[in-house]
């Protein structure tokens, strides 16, 4: 199956988006789990345009996670929906609406979604880098609310995703479902400059993390796997 090629072999690397701020970890997991195309044993989308990107990068990292998580016992919980909305049409989260520019992962549901028409252009001008670390980080945060992770602060949360993100793309590439091109790496860079919180004001409830400690964690994570984050 031909995937489009992305991010560096060697990582300097990078994240662009946003999550939401809500009480962490109030989601019921007793709803039924849904099956991942890989259990489905439907074909996962090549990887050529937008649609099928976004939709490969949630097959391929909830797969990784499952593997993960059955490796250690565990049993992950797929996503019950995964949401594109336009502006201010998306999903609220437990009574919070959903804000244009932005993708979340939501516990009360245990969804992710995204506005379609953002990604789309962070897509078009920044490269597909940004979908395949945006949806990772998302579902990193689905990852801590099934572990039950807890934080003093955003900053710790958001960090702690980001480097989800980098090792869950690290162990996709190791297995070769992901390859690297030459390019990649200032594409992703392209996206940090984008990211990142303006100040150091890390005690704020929204804190994600400036451009160099998101690269930091994600970067921790690539190299050193989800177990180091």
């Amino acid at each position: 199956m031909t995937r489009r090629a992305l991010l560096p072999l060697v990582l300097a690397a990078v994240f662009a988006a946003s999550c939401s701020s809500l009480d962490y970890w109030k989601d019921q997991f007793s709803a039924p789990s849904p099956r991942t195309p890989s259990e489905g044993g439907s074909a996962e989308p090549a990887g050529q345009t937008f649609e099928e990107d976004v939709e490969l990068a949630r097959a391929l990292t909830e797969d990784y996670w499952r593997q993960t998580f059955q490796a250690s016992g565990r049993e992950y919980r797929p996503l019950q929906r995964f949401v594109p909305y336009s502006g201010q049409d998306g999903p609220d989260c437990g009574g919070q609406p959903a804000v244009p520019e932005n993708a979340f992962y939501c516990p009360v549901g245990h969804f992710v979604a995204y506005d379609q028409e953002w990604m789309r252009k962070l897509y078009e001008e920044l490269g597909d880098g940004s979908v395949y670390l945006i949806i990772p980080h998302e579902i990193g945060h689905a990852v801590q609310a099934q572990l039950q992770s807890g934080f003093d602060l955003s900053i710790q949360r958001e960090l702690q995703a980001d480097c989800y993100a980098g090792g869950a793309l690290s162990g996709l590439m190791k297995s070769n479902r992901i390859e690297a091109e030459s390019g990649d790496e200032a594409e992703l860079l392209a996206n940090l400059a984008a990211a990142g919180d303006p100040t150091e004001a890390w005690w704020r409830e929204d804190a994600h993390g400036t451009p160099a400690q998101r690269q930091e964690a994600f970067a921790g994570g690539y190299n050193n796997g989800v177990d180091a984050c």
